[in-house]
């Protein structure tokens, strides 16, 4: 009905473009076009019967028909008012249905006309008009975007329509497309910068919002300034400088009131200082802190009378005592009532930690207070004091504490000594046992876990030359041969010995050391034929497998137990070897040029754990568990038994001058002993956390000793030894080395110190070692 009747009014004029109104019918939604439609074919077919009563044809109904399916709901601006006029235009129209849309009157003699004819659904003639293409001076040209203009009116009165309001040419807003539940799931899914789930209220469309939007309210949330570039501390203004002008702010000349005393101010100061010489003014005096005293209650001084009395020797004035406090009291308040856990731990302490004699005990009247129960101990000790204490009074003696230390150098006046790490050493799979520098200084040693052994460049670090001993055992120790004349390092895997010539020597001092290596299998072949005694040999020398010989492994010698321990005789023909659960050949010595194994002891008290030959005299040290026995190798005799006092002693060094020892022990422990004044320390230093591993002298000159312990550092002392006999030892501890990881509670293992230099490599659980400059 409201269809048919929009066909009898006359539409409101717009002017829009064919573009326009398509999308205003494309917008309508699938419900809106079918609804449409219906009525469109209700009112085509009342046209119908109008028209063939007017008198058209058939194939001007065609064309009709064709414009209504078109969909095009086009409203035309000039409509002709009369009958001949809409029957010309509708003529025209059919016309234009044949040829398509052309102008209006076109001519030569006329001028263009800015409007195209076309039929807009209902079959009505409909003028479009082109778009106004605004210049720069038009006041359209920053026109705001079309907006709904329906006021405060809510959408939901347009839910019933297809459009939800009018814009500023009171054209029709048609509501934006919902799409089906995929695409509004895709939209949650996949949501847009800006996308706020809201709907916009004048548009009906999703509201979004700007980048400069979202900034501001991100700085809302944030508790911030929503407008960029706000300070809220603006730097503060000085409106007085400190700077003393030379020039005054005014010209004018002071006043002479400012110079002259004022005469209303001196008579009031005078007026005050008579007020006060009267004595009607009094300073001001803090009241006194008085105490609420009881005044039932009476309080007696019993030293009150007491006669004073010149100083004299037989004089002892009465003591002092404080006054009692409350947990002296018969009835004292709950909390200094002690519990039972402070009751039995107060009677379980000594006499001197119980810090007082009583415990405040609860009575609830006087009369129930018991007789003091230690009264009678306490006047027989009186006594005593009176019978047995002198009377003299006797001065204290005022010495300074500090003044009893021992005065220490400097650590700075004690320089050259390591303080940093130089150069780091990798290369090793696993723990690094042991390391050795060799004579020269150049290069170091290394074996550890993996059972290789390597040879680095010292300084820079790099790796030279390196062999894998065994598969199966670790390599526990390696030294190097004393001297310089012959380059032979020494090996211990597991139970056997290797004695290698790297490949980093000239040829002529490798054959040198050759010669001394292949010496001993002549002798050891004589001595062979010339023995009669069947005794099976203490070691067997060999040379070791093909591979090993490839790889420079020269010779070899196997014990019956794993070696723990190589140290050299300063000659270099000597070494021993300590295998601690070798038990009686536990401490083995090997002649190199012999090819000879001999074990010195045949019973040892107490498993030993190092050895090492005196640096200068035929004396050879053995360290067992908690004892180190030095021996006379010329009279083969037991000379003393130095007793550290450790637990457990895990290394120990011997001083280049060999009067004094260090010991190293796993109780953490490093004890200094001095040979020629006793057998019991001289020193005992606590600088660790952990055991000891190694400790060692610096044998180039220099007065310096080191210990490596498991807690991973190293403690580099000063120890300063003398040839007076009246003077000691000076020891100061005067770095701390840190630098390795600890791993499975092992730090660093082993150390040596350069031949010449102040500087030591340490070995570390970690599989690196580490130079210290």
């Amino acid at each position: 009905m409201a269809l048919q009747e929009s066909n009898r009014k006359r539409k409101a004029i717009t002017k829009d473009s064919l573009e326009a109104d398509e999308v205003v019918l494309s917008d309508g939604g699938d419900d809106f076009e079918a609804e449409f439609l219906d009525g469109i074919l209700s009112q085509s077919e009342d046209e119908r019967s109008r028209d063939s009563e007017s008198g058209l044809s058939d194939e001007d109904e065609e064309d009709i028909d064709g414009f209504e399916d078109s969909g095009d709901d086009l409203t035309s601006e000039e409509v002709p008012t009369d009958d001949g006029d809409h029957e010309n235009a509708r003529k025209i129209v059919n016309g234009l249905s044949e040829s398509g849309p052309k102008l209006v009157g076109s001519s030569d003699d006329e001028p263009e006309p800015n409007h195209i004819l076309t039929e807009d659904a209902n079959g009505n003639p409909r003028y479009v008009y082109e778009d106004i293409d605004p210049v720069y001076d038009s006041d359209d040209s920053d026109a705001p975007e079309t907006t709904n203009t329906i006021g405060n009116i809510p959408l939901s009165f347009y839910d019933s329509y297809p459009h939800i309001g009018y814009d500023i040419n009171g054209k029709k807003i048609a509501r934006p497309a919902k799409g089906e539940a995929l695409d509004a799931l895709l939209d949650s899914i996949d949501i847009p910068k800006g996308w706020t789930g809201l709907t916009d209220p004048n548009t009906g469309k999703p509201l979004e919002l700007s980048e400069q939007e979202l900034d501001v309210l991100k700085r809302i949330q944030m508790n911030e300034v929503p407008e960029e570039g706000y300070d809220p501390y603006p730097a503060t203004v000085e409106y007085f400088t400190s700077r003393t002008e030379i020039m005054p702010l005014s010209a004018a000349p002071e006043p002479k009131r400012r110079f002259v005393p004022s005469k209303h101010e001196a008579k009031r100061v005078m007026k005050i200082v008579r007020a006060i010489r009267e004595g009607r003014i009094l300073p001001y005096k803090p009241p006194p802190e008085e105490d609420e005293e009881d005044l039932d209650v009476k309080r007696y001084d019993i030293w009150a009378n007491e006669a004073p009395r010149s100083d004299h020797a037989m004089n002892v004035p009465a003591p002092k005592l404080p006054p009692p406090g409350y947990d002296e009291s018969y009835h004292p308040p709950p909390e200094y009532l002690p519990d039972q856990q402070e009751k039995k731990a107060w009677e379980e302490a000594d006499e001197e930690d119980k810090g007082k004699e009583y415990l405040a005990t609860d009575h609830s009247s006087l009369r129930k207070v018991p007789g003091y129960d230690r009264f009678i101990k306490e006047k027989f000790e009186r006594c005593l004091d009176l019978y047995l204490a002198p009377r003299v009074r006797r001065s204290k003696l005022n010495i300074d504490p500090e003044s009893l230390l021992p005065k220490l150098p400097s650590p700075d006046e004690l320089r050259p000594f390591p303080t940093t790490c130089a150069t780091i050493f990798h290369g090793h799979e696993g723990r690094v046992r042991s390391l050795a520098v060799d004579p020269s200084g150049v290069w170091l040693a290394s074996g550890g876990d993996d059972g290789t052994v390597r040879i680095w460049e010292l300084l820079t670090g790099r790796q030279l030359w390196h062999v894998k001993m065994s598969s199966d055992e670790a390599i526990n120790v390696v030294r190097w041969r004393p001297g310089t004349d012959a380059v032979i390092l020494s090996a211990a895997a597991g139970e056997d010995l290797y004695f290698l010539i790297p490949d980093i020597i000239s040829p002529e001092l490798a054959s040198h050391s050759r010669s001394l290596l292949d010496a001993g299998f002549g002798y050891a072949a004589s001595a062979r034929s010339t023995s009669s005694t069947k005794t099976s040999p203490q070691a067997q020398w060999s040379r070791p497998s093909t591979r090993l010989t490839d790889s420079s492994v020269l010779l070899k010698t196997h014990l019956r137990s794993t070696i723990k321990v190589i140290s050299w005789h300063r000659r270099g023909d000597y070494l021993a070897t300590v295998s601690p659960s070798g038990q009686s050949s536990a401490v083995a010595i090997h002649t190199l040029s012999k090819h000879l194994t001999q074990q010195p002891f045949r019973r040892l008290k107490g498993l030993p754990q190092s050895a090492q030959f005196h640096p200068s005299r035929p004396i050879f040290f053995v360290a067992t568990q908690r004892t180190i026995r030095s021996y006379d190798l010329s009279k083969q005799e037991l000379l003393k038994i130095i007793q550290p006092g450790a637990r457990w002693i895990s290394s120990f060094d011997v001083h280049p001058l060999g009067d004094n020892l260090i010991v190293g022990s796993y109780d953490k422990r490093l004890l200094w002993h001095d040979l020629d004044l006793s057998t019991r320390p001289y020193k005992t230093l606590r600088y660790h956390k952990k055991a000891i591993r190694q400790v060692r002298f610096h044998n180039g000159g220099l007065p310096l000793f080191a210990d490596a312990s498991d807690d991973g550092s190293l403690q580099v002392f000063h120890g300063k030894v003398v040839g007076d006999m009246m003077e000691n030892a000076t020891i100061v501890p005067v770095k701390v080395l840190k630098g390795h990881r600890v791993v499975r509670d092992l730090g660093v293992l082993d150390l040596d110190w350069h031949p010449r230099e102040p500087w030591v490599v340490s070995a570390g659980s970690d599989g690196t070692c580490r130079l210290w400059m």
